[in-house]
Order: C-alpha cells, then sequence, then structure tokens
C-alpha cells in the first residue's frame, strides 16, 4: 500500500460551468498578480540581507550559496526549486535520506538556524517570479515521494502551482523536530505525508484569495517562539482571522451600512414632508454609520455574524431582535447628548433599519415563498415534482415534512397537503400546509392533486385505522408508504436503556454505547426497509 492510498479522495467535478470557468480564470489571474508584486517586493527589499546571508555560507562552509533539486510542479511537470545551501558539501550529503530531521549531522550550524528561521526559503521568491510556484499552495514534493500518491491525489494536488507555504506548511512548521535520524523517509512517508497531503487536497477545494492571506499571516506568527508551539485547530487553519473578518463581518457590515442609510434617508423624507429638517448631511452620515457599527457589533456579541443566512431557519431572524435593541438604546442615548436627531426620528429610522435588516437577511426565503405561491410557479411544480399526500398531524407528520422538504431530494417532492380525521382540523394550516380533507377524501384527492406518494405519518392510528387506511389508498393510483415514527422509537430505546441502566452501570457495562449501537441498528433497518 502506498502512502497515498491512505488519504480518503472526494473527487472534484469533472465539468464546471461557463461561469464557474471564468470566476477560477480571474481568481488564477489575480493570484498570479499578486504573487508577481509581493516576489519582486521581497527580492528587491532583502536583496541586502540575501547577500549577507550569502557571505556567511560560503564563509562558514565550502560549497555553493543556493542548494538546486528538482520538485514536481503544476501538472506534473518538473522543476528547479532553490534554497540557500544548509548542508555540508559532502558526497555523503547527497548519499543521505532526501527528508532531513532536525539531528541530522549532515547540517551545519548555520543552516540549523537558516532552517529554524525558514529564511533557507526565501530564494523559493524567484521561483514564484518565474511561475514554477506560488506564494502559497502544496509544498513542492521529491518526485520519488511523489510517485507513491494516487491517480487522484496526484491529478488533484498538482492542480495548482506548489507553493512557498500552505495549510499543511502552518501545521507541521515543526516537521524536522517531528522526525528523527533514523528511517527517517519511512516514517515521513507512513506518519506526515499522509496528513499532510490530506491538508493540501483541504487547499485545493478550498483556496480563495482570504485563505491565502490567512496562511501567509499563519506562516509568520508560526515562526514567533511561544506561538510556533501551539497547533492550530483545522477550522482555525482554513477559516482564519481574515476569512473570519471578511466573510463574517465586513460583508454584512456593508450590507447593514447600506440599510441603515437607505433607513434613516426614509425617515428624513418623511420628516421634511409634514416640517423642515435641518440635520445636517455630516450629521446623518455620522449617525447612520455609527448605527451600522453599533448594530454589526452586537451581532459579534450575540454571535449572529456566525450565522449562514442563506442557509438559516426563520426562527433564526429573532436572533437580530438583541442586538437591534441594544444598537437602538445606545443610539437613542447618545443622540440625547449630541441632540442630532429627535428621539422620534431615532426610533423609527430603528424600525426601518430592522425590516431592512430582515428583509435582506430573509431575501432568499422571501423569493422562494413568494414563487411557490405563484400560479405560474404552481403549475410548474405539479409537472415537474412528485406529489406527496400526508396522513396525520403529529410529530411523525412533522418529521415527514421537513425530510421532503430538506433533503437533497426535496426538489422532486411536493407535498399537497395533510390528512386527518379530525374535522375541526379541516383547511388549517399545520408545517407549512394545510389540511386538504379526511381519510374518505383521499381517492378524491389523488385524483384532483395528481397524487403519486401517500405516507402515513400517523403512530396514533391503531390495527383497525391503519387496515381503513391502507383499503382506501389501495383503490388509488398513488403508491402507499407507512412512515417509521422515529422520534417514539428514540424515546423508547432511551427509556428501556434507561431503565437497565443502574444494572448495566453495577456489572460496568457501557449503556451509552449499547443505546447507540440499538439505535445504529434501527437506522440501518429503517434505510432496508425503506428502499
Amino acid at each position: 500500500m502506498s502512502a497515498g492510498d491512505h488519504i480518503i479522495n472526494i473527487r472534484l467535478p469533472k465539468q464546471m460551468s461557463r461561469s464557474t470557468q471564468i470566476k477560477v480564470w480571474l481568481g488564477d489571474l489575480f493570484k498570479r498578480l499578486f504573487d508577481i508584486v509581493v516576489s519582486l517586493i521581497v527580492l528587491v527589499l532583502f536583496l541586502p540581507f540575501y547577500l549577507l546571508i550569502a557571505i556567511n555560507i560560503k564563509r562558514t562552509s565550502p560549497g555553493p550559496i543556493l542548494y538546486k533539486g528538482q520538485r514536481i510542479g503544476r501538472k506534473g511537470r518538473p522543476f528547479i526549486i532553490f534554497k540557500f545551501r544548509t548542508m555540508e558539501e559532502t558526497p555523503q550529503s547527497y548519499a543521505g535520506p532526501k527528508v532531513t530531521a532536525h539531528d541530522d549531522d549532515r547540517i551545519t550550524p548555520l543552516g540549523h538556524w537558516l532552517r529554524d528561521t525558514k529564511l533557507n526559503e526565501f530564494p523559493q521568491f524567484w521561483n514564484v517570479l518565474k511561475g514554477d510556484m506560488s506564494l502559497v499552495g502544496p509544498r513542492p514534493e521529491d518526485p520519488a515521494f511523489a510517485k507513491t500518491w494516487t491517480k487522484v491525489i496526484w491529478n488533484e494536488v498538482l492542480s495548482v502551482r506548489p507553493g512557498i507555504t500552505s495549510p499543511a506548511s502552518v501545521q507541521y512548521h515543526d516537521e524536522e523536530k517531528l522526525l528523527s535520524n533514523c528511517n527517517v523517509e519511512q516514517k515521513y512517508l507512513m506518519e506526515l505525508s499522509p496528513d499532510k497531503v490530506r491538508l493540501d487536497q483541504l487547499y485545493v477545494r478550498n483556496r480563495s484569495f482570504l485563505l491565502d492571506l490567512d496562511t501567509i499571516l499563519w506562516t509568520f506568527l508560526m515562526l514567533l517562539p511561544r506561538v510556533g508551539s501551539y497547533k492550530l485547530p483545522e477550522e482555525l487553519l482554513f477559516v482564519g482571522v481574515f476569512s473570519r473578518i471578511i466573510r463574517r463581518f465586513l460583508n454584512w457590515f456593508t450590507i447593514d451600512l447600506i440599510t441603515t442609510f437607505l433607513a434613516f434617508s426614509l425617515t428624513g423624507l418623511i420628516f421634511r414632508a409634514s416640517a423642515p429638517l435641518n440635520v445636517g448631511r455630516v450629521n446623518a452620515v455620522i449617525t447612520a454609520f455609527a448605527y451600522a457599527i453599533l448594530f454589526s457589533g452586537m451581532g459579534v456579541i450575540f454571535g449572529t455574524n456566525r450565522i449562514r443566512w442563506s442557509k438559516a431557519d426563520p426562527k433564526d431572524l429573532f436572533d437580530l431582535v438583541p442586538s437591534w435593541i441594544l444598537a437602538t438604546t445606545i443610539a437613542f442615548l447618545a443622540n440625547l447628548f449630541l441632540d442630532f436627531f429627535t428621539a422620534d426620528y431615532i426610533l423609527i429610522a430603528s424600525v426601518f433599519s430592522l425590516f431592512g435588516f430582515v428583509t435582506i437577511r430573509s431575501r432568499k426565503l422571501i423569493i422562494t415563498h413568494f414563487l411557490e405561491r405563484s400560479v405560474i410557479f404552481q403549475k410548474k411544480n405539479q409537472l415537474m415534482r412528485e406529489q406527496v399526500l400526508i396522513i396525520g398531524l403529529g410529530a411523525s407528520a412533522q418529521h415527514t415534512a421537513w425530510l421532503f422538504e430538506h433533503l437533497t431530494n426535496s426538489r422532486l417532492f411536493h407535498i399537497v397537503g395533510f390528512v386527518d380525521s379530525d374535522i375541526t382540523k379541516q383547511g388549517m394550516r399545520f408545517f407549512g400546509s394545510n389540511v386538504i380533507g379526511k381519510w374518505e377524501d383521499i381517492p378524491n384527492l389523488v385524483k384532483k392533486y395528481d397524487v403519486g406518494l401517500i405516507i402515513l405519518a400517523d403512530y396514533r392510528v391503531d390495527s383497525k385505522g391503519y387496515r381503513q387506511i391502507k383499503k382506501i389508498c389501495s383503490d388509488t393510483s398513488a403508491r402507499f408508504v407507512v412512515m417509521p415514527d422515529l422520534l417514539a422509537s428514540v424515546n423508547h430505546l432511551i427509556k428501556r436503556n434507561a431503565k437497565n441502566s443502574k444494572i448495566n452501570n453495577v456489572n460496568g457495562n457501557k449503556t451509552d454505547s449499547k443505546c447507540i449501537d440499538c439505535l445504529a441498528q434501527y437506522m440501518s433497518s429503517v434505510k432496508q426497509s425503506g428502499s
């Protein structure tokens, strides 16, 4: 088994849309321009320092100033990498292992310092300028080690330019200290390389300019003595300082700032319609900007900046209220001293702002709801989706409705409504759909809505009721399926295991493990019966 066989791979899409191809091309172009500008600046500014290092290398040990080694680059093309020489220029240095441990006796005293400070890597800015490498990317591997990769890993990792630094380089910045001089290559291939390649694959899949900035920042921080001893969690490695600030704060701060300006402007127009308003543009701009800062700042405190609003639940919108209340209170109190606006102006503008904050965050939900209620969409919906009728209004029915609305195959199904024998609930709305009939209405409902699937999701139905429902459904053209009452089954398992926990704990058994095993077996049986 090769080292690459230890990696769990996720295949990349073979085909990209035209817009995605243009986006990737523009991203690569910007990344290349950034590489050229930064590498030129570094090469020019640090030229005297390079000369000083070169003089010391020549003075302390015989041999060339630069080490030149072959590496595998983008699309599998080999290239020559440049580094400041850190080893003795002897035949033993070339005959030794291709991976270097910290206690390697081939390293010169100056070489140890160059390696610890990573200054030996600085000549690679010339590789970046030439186009062989990038500032950030998977570290270029030796051809002998790259040959151990699987074809999938080879194609994925080498789809981008190798880099001077990478998330894997940050995580394994002390790589040489993790290796010993005994069987160093075997330990590298079997222990370090698989995880480094995994991190390289994650970088390729998630690469962005913000990730590159985060990686560059972590690289500098890892050179500090105290910080360098800390191993970063992967969530910080791939979603670092710049990503968090820009994606979670600045993006929404900009949107909230525009929303606040519009809210204060609309309030000003309303007040001007009834009486002159002598506020001043500067004061208006300062107040709107300060209010946006207050609201966004409170969002950081209350955690609303961590909500992915495109995937949010409607109830997440209520999390905006505490931030809005505190921001409005502070703005109201500050206005008492500054006297920019009247009190009612601040209150009305803040209400408009809240309306804008909620609307812009729930825009996808609003648009989707509007389209689903439109006549054209409903007709198209009926033609494209399988129509589903759910029997019951309890927890199982709610769970079933949620599954059909949220799973990846939700676009294949459409819930036309619920059926329940309780006449007091007819016409009422439950879980996003209406109760459109009773059990005996099912045949007419199947014809009216062209129902293709009927789901019994009511654990309250006894055996007599089940036989009655099954007979009614069997006379229709729709398929009849019974939805397992998962919640009741889980509760039953928990109660049963809790009841036996005293005996199990006395005997030293692991009750939690048994409960999990039972639940796993149950889920497996549900999956098999459903298929």
